[in-house]
């Protein structure tokens, strides 16, 4: 088990918006310990969103129970169609992220039996503000997570991971069954990838020189995801399409692993030159880590017209291979491309930890 930062600050809001609770005489400061559940979140503008709209959802809950048991009362029957109208209405604003803070603060008013309900009622809208304003004051205190750092690792470790899988499938020295269970794995870590993606993206940068290395950054972290994308469809055709690669010529199978041995050379030279680890290299040289797209595509045609039966669907197999291949070299190229790019403006600038 890992102690992890939103672990971390759930605890710390609900202790304080409980703390705040009762420095006021709140005479339900648990209803604010609750509030502060809801309204936690992973980054700052996020918590800023969730801010605004549990406002909405929480005035939507307190006033729908003001009415209701103003012209109704309480009865547990009219609690219940109160809370599928505001469920409705929240739905119909697109507020479904505050549904449950909403029905909390509609039952916890709607549940008094006797007294001052519209002091009672405010009270504990109040206390519920006070749980939701809490969580935002962590938020702002307790520095988010690196995200850039925690995408980069991901992306790298994923990454090699599945080079490595690739370099055993062009040369069929693999488990099966460890692959395929790697594989799911690896699919995992691709979706999130692409949440740290999103997390990274929704920081926000208060100054214009990092706002423009930023939007930088973010198009290659994005090319960086896709092209891991395209590494694992690779290594997912070299496995499910094995036996077919085992039928081609000894030549063109020579120039399959060749040419793949080379391009995920040139994906792991890629991943250590964004961060500064490997100098750019001039363009002569560049050009020797590129696959070469002619000769796969030649050994193939060479493949169909030495083939008799041109309706076998080892031909359209193989065919799926080379296209994936040369799709995957064209990815790490525009990546190539961006990260050379981003060098050429901002020099030394990436450090990860």
């Amino acid at each position: 088990m890992k102690l992890g930062a939103r672990i971390l600050k759930t605890g710390i809001a609900i202790a304080l918006s409980l703390f705040i609770g009762q420095l006021v005489h709140s005479p339900s400061p648990v209803f604010a310990g609750i509030a502060a559940i809801f309204a936690i979140q992973p980054t700052i503008y996020r918590s800023y969103l969730t801010i605004i709209e549990q406002i909405q959802g929480n005035i939507i809950g307190a006033l729908f129970a003001v009415i209701f048991v103003l012209l109704l009362g309480n009865h547990i029957i009219v609690i219940g169609l109160a809370a599928i109208i505001v469920i409705l209405l929240n739905l119909k604003l697109k507020l479904e992220n505050t549904i449950g803070l909403s029905l909390v603060t509609l039952i916890s008013i709607m549940e008094m039996q006797s007294g001052n309900f519209i002091q009672f009622a405010g009270i504990r809208f109040s206390t519920i503000m006070i749980g939701v304003f809490s969580a935002f004051l962590v938020n702002l205190i307790f520095m988010p997570p690196k995200y850039e750092n925690k995408l980069y690792f991901k992306i790298v470790n994923t990454t090699e991971e599945i080079i490595k899988w690739i370099r055993l499938s062009t040369r069929h020295d693999y488990d099966h069954q460890l692959l395929k269970a790697d594989i799911k794995t690896f699919k995992e870590s691709i979706h999130s990838m692409e949440q740290l993606y999103t997390m990274y993206k929704e920081e926000r940068s208060y100054f214009k020189k990092v706002k423009l290395e930023k939007s930088r950054k973010l198009v290659i972290y994005r090319q960086l995801n896709l092209t891991a994308k395209k590494a694992l469809d690779t290594l997912k055709r070299l496995h499910r399409f094995e036996n077919e690669l085992l039928q081609l010529p000894d030549s063109f199978k020579q120039s399959i692993q060749d040419q793949l041995d080379s391009l995920i050379y040139h994906h792991e030279q890629v991943l250590l030159r964004f961060i500064g680890k490997v100098p750019t290299p001039s363009s002569g040289d560049k050009e020797l880590n590129y696959i070469n797209k002619k000769e796969l595509f030649d050994f193939y045609l060479k493949h169909v017209r030495e083939n008799n039966d041109h309706d076998n669907p080892h031909l359209y197999h193989s065919m799926q291979i080379i296209a994936t291949i040369i799709d995957y070299g064209e990815q790490v190229e525009h990546l190539d491309t961006l990260i050379t790019s981003f060098h050429s403006y901002h020099h030394n600038e990436v450090s990860v930890e």
